[in-house]
């Protein structure tokens, strides 16, 4: 642990106009792994924060918000989801997330760096805590190549955890991608991503919803708050070969003790302000 002086602050930049400052009381940890910067920071609002090439990309005090609000949808809109495939996910929150539902019977995660899953498992236990589970298999490796080589119909939901378009994770956002993944998806299958902030990256926002149009007959955008990412407002995104990710399948299926997703959540982050009709239009 590198102790740091009082007052030294995380910068993060995400425009030449707005960055956003973190103030921290310790580096925990910090590593250059063969893809990109690795940090562990110990914050003053948010306690531990795993950082990627300086972005922050999940906190112990907001993380449950982002990683039930990708997951839970899906696995309430789809009927029977029991294949998942995690394309990114280090951090384990979407892994902990689905294994939630009894219906589950296996998870492939696909995560590039496995330096970001150990480093998770070691500082970040209570986000990674779903790794560990029989029913979870990690394969370290890049995320095209996998779904370039994964058996066709393999996954009925594909959820893409992915850090911003740049770097390793930009090939995960492109045409090319989701039609890929739409081959390893079976006839009803259902894919959803981060897309960004519609507020500060509205032309990545436009773009990915552009891009998964080209693939999948039914897309959807949904929104929610997460305080702790650029803008506060935040996108997702859904391709789906069937159904209305705006359905939820059976209220029943919803698991107890969640913090943040409900059934009055599912049908409220479909409703789109103007602005952001306007961006897909």
């Amino acid at each position: 642990m590198k102790h740091l002086n009082d007052g030294d602050w995380h910068h993060e930049k995400h425009t030449e106009g707005y960055s956003v400052s973190w103030k921290i009381n310790d580096m925990i940890h910090h590593e250059s792994t063969p893809f990109q910067d690795l940090k562990i920071l110990d914050t003053v609002q948010w306690g531990k924060a795993l950082v990627l090439d300086d972005c922050v990309q999940t906190t112990e005090k907001d993380e449950f918000i982002y990683h039930e609000i990708i997951s839970h949808v899906l696995m309430n809109a789809h009927p029977n989801p029991r294949r998942i495939l995690v394309v990114g996910g280090g951090d384990g929150g979407v892994v902990r997330e689905v294994l939630k539902y009894d219906c589950v019977e296996s998870v492939d995660m696909v995560e590039i760096d496995q330096r970001v899953i150990e480093s998770c498992k070691k500082y970040l236990p209570d986000i990674a805590c779903g790794l560990a589970d029989s029913r979870v298999r990690i394969r370290i490796m890049d995320g095209v190549r996998f779904v370039k080589e994964a058996m066709p119909r393999s996954y009925d939901v594909v959820i893409v955890d992915s850090s911003d378009p740049l770097g390793p994770a930009a090939v995960l956002f492109n045409e090319h991608f989701y039609s890929l993944t739409s081959r390893v998806m079976d006839d009803d299958g259902m894919l959803v991503t981060q897309a960004e902030s519609p507020m500060i990256y509205g032309q990545v926002f436009q773009d990915i919803h552009h891009n998964i149009k080209q693939v999948f007959p039914e897309v959807r955008v949904y929104l929610t708050a997460i305080a702790t990412y650029v803008g506060g407002l935040w996108a997702f995104t859904v391709g789906s070969k069937k159904y209305d990710a705006a359905r939820i399948m059976d209220e029943d299926r919803i698991p107890a003790g969640l913090k943040y997703y409900n059934k009055e959540i599912h049908q409220a982050i479909f409703a789109l302000p103007q602005y952001i009709k306007d961006l897909l239009t």
